[in-house]
């Protein structure tokens, strides 16, 4: 009980040297390649799974934004695996740390954006002045369209963070309490512990939304720069 709040947060390091690399990596193993002819189960499950989102995400697209395709699953099976992989005992979630999530969105971002200016240069301009604006708000309104722009990437990140983190601080003050209640009231502690049982599956479900939000407002941003 002694324990900061935030010690599971904090950058696991091993002999003083950051292992954060090694922990990113370690989600690829929970995905079975195979190169049979029939496939086992897992294997068909994934890829019914990567074609159902596929199908989802990138229907509303035109041909330059489907070649972003590879991209965006990679991203919600990094993004969803390494959330998973929070969820276990004793480790460590990349998506609580902002510097993180950052570095995912604001490249996805930018590179949509530039896109947009690239190929469509009248319509990107034409976001930061709707049509039929009175003149007195013309640079009012360009100053707040440009902040808005810059801000999606922040709103990406921040709700990924948030998300996750406040999921892991409720199952650790929940776990704590049911240990603090097992010595003192145990029938008090089995409701809590049902709790926590609750909370758990429902983080099971928040690691997943989470990624595919995430990927679905890169994929919204794709689409309005393409």
């Amino acid at each position: 009980m002694n324990e900061n709040l935030f010690a599971s947060f904090s950058t696991p390091t091993l002999m003083g040297i950051p292992i954060v690399i090694v922990i990113i990596m370690l989600p690829t193993i929970m995905f079975s390649y195979s190169n049979r002819i029939y496939n086992n189960r897992l294997v068909v499950l994934q890829q019914w799974i990567i074609q159902l989102t596929i199908k989802q995400m990138m229907s509303i697209h035109s041909q330059k934004g489907r070649s972003w395709t590879l991209l965006l699953i990679s991203l919600i099976i990094f993004i969803g695996s390494t959330n998973l992989l929070g969820l276990l005992p004793h480790t460590f979630t990349p998506t609580t740390q902002l510097s993180m999530n950052l570095g995912m969105a604001i490249p996805l971002w930018a590179g949509a954006v530039i896109l947009g200016f690239r190929n469509k240069t009248k319509s990107a301009l034409a976001h930061f002045l709707p049509q039929g604006t009175p003149i007195p708000l013309i640079p009012m309104l360009i100053i707040i369209e440009t902040i808005s722009l810059f801000i999606q990437p922040m709103a990406l990140a921040v709700r990924l963070t948030a998300n996750i983190t406040a999921g892991h601080l409720l199952i650790h003050l929940i776990g704590g309490a049911t240990l603090a209640l097992l010595s003192i009231n145990i029938p008090t502690a089995l409701i809590t512990f049902l709790i926590l049982t609750m909370l758990t599956i429902l983080e099971f479900a928040v690691a997943l939304i989470q990624a595919y939000v995430f990927t679905l407002l890169v994929s919204l941003y794709l689409h309005d720069n393409t």
